[in-house]
């Protein structure tokens, strides 16, 4: 009979600054860009030499950042994580139907995309059959500027919705916003429960999506959004049935 060899409890001390470092990064809101030492301080109970010190270890591992300003920021380990956790959700098996749909339904590229920091990240995207497209690959990044997915994605992030969220006419459509030629469409998706899942969009040239044809298409995104957020286990805010009527 073997004898099993009984396994080393971890040290106390090293549970104890684990805890510690996850209390630091929980400490991170909805809404905020960063965080500074007396705010980290104040929402954890942890005195400042702590936390400096663990944000060391939290940093080379990639899940901290520092500003300029010497505030912390949540960083690109935890987005990482995060896209681990969507996969087991099962975030990609319901969004990439959703674009397909689309894509056959309107012949122009389809896509889904969160909000990270200052950027807007493509998770899902299913190009148009048509060779004149906007080329944006899945894992790249743009800026949060005015087109219509950032709007989207700036408007129902947070919580409570701004009244400029309540006030959108949905889906939001704009032209030449990102890319001169290029025109959006775009609408908010939710779940699980009433957190935004991200922003579903339709992108094509403005010569084939013009304001007539973004009118026309607009029902079809509206759809395919409340199906996705129901599949999700998304709840819509009761704002934006009234903003999408």
């Amino acid at each position: 009979m073997t004898t099993r060899t009984p396994r080393p409890k971890p040290a106390l001390d090293g549970v104890a600054a684990a805890g510690r470092a996850l209390a630091i990064l929980s400490a991170f809101r909805k809404g905020d860009r960063h965080l500074s030492l007396a705010v980290l301080s104040d929402r954890t109970g942890l005195v400042k030499s702590t936390i400096m010190r663990l944000a060391i270890s939290l940093e080379a591992q990639g899940f901290l950042a520092r500003t300029p300003e010497g505030a912390y920021r949540l960083d690109a380990e935890l987005l990482r994580l995060g896209s681990i956790y969507r996969d087991a959700f099962g975030l990609e098996a319901h969004v990439l139907p959703v674009l397909e749909a689309l894509v056959a339904r309107t012949g122009e590229t389809a896509g889904f995309y969160v909000r990270h920091g200052e950027r807007r990240l493509c998770l899902f995207r299913v190009d148009s059959p048509h060779l004149l497209r906007m080329h944006v690959r899945p894992g790249e990044t743009l800026p949060m500027d005015d087109s219509a997915t950032a709007q989207v994605l700036r408007a129902f992030g947070r919580r409570p919705l701004p009244a400029k969220a309540r006030a959108m006419a949905l889906p939001a459509w704009t032209s030449g916003a990102t890319d001169p030629d290029t025109a959006s469409l775009a609408m908010p998706v939710f779940g699980p429960g009433p957190d935004l899942a991200g922003a579903l969009m339709l992108s094509g040239p403005i010569s084939r999506m013009d304001a007539r044809r973004a009118e026309a298409a607009k029902p079809l995104l509206r759809e395919a959004a409340a199906g996705l957020t129901r599949a999700l286990g998304g709840e819509a805010p009761a704002a934006l049935s009234d903003a999408a009527a």
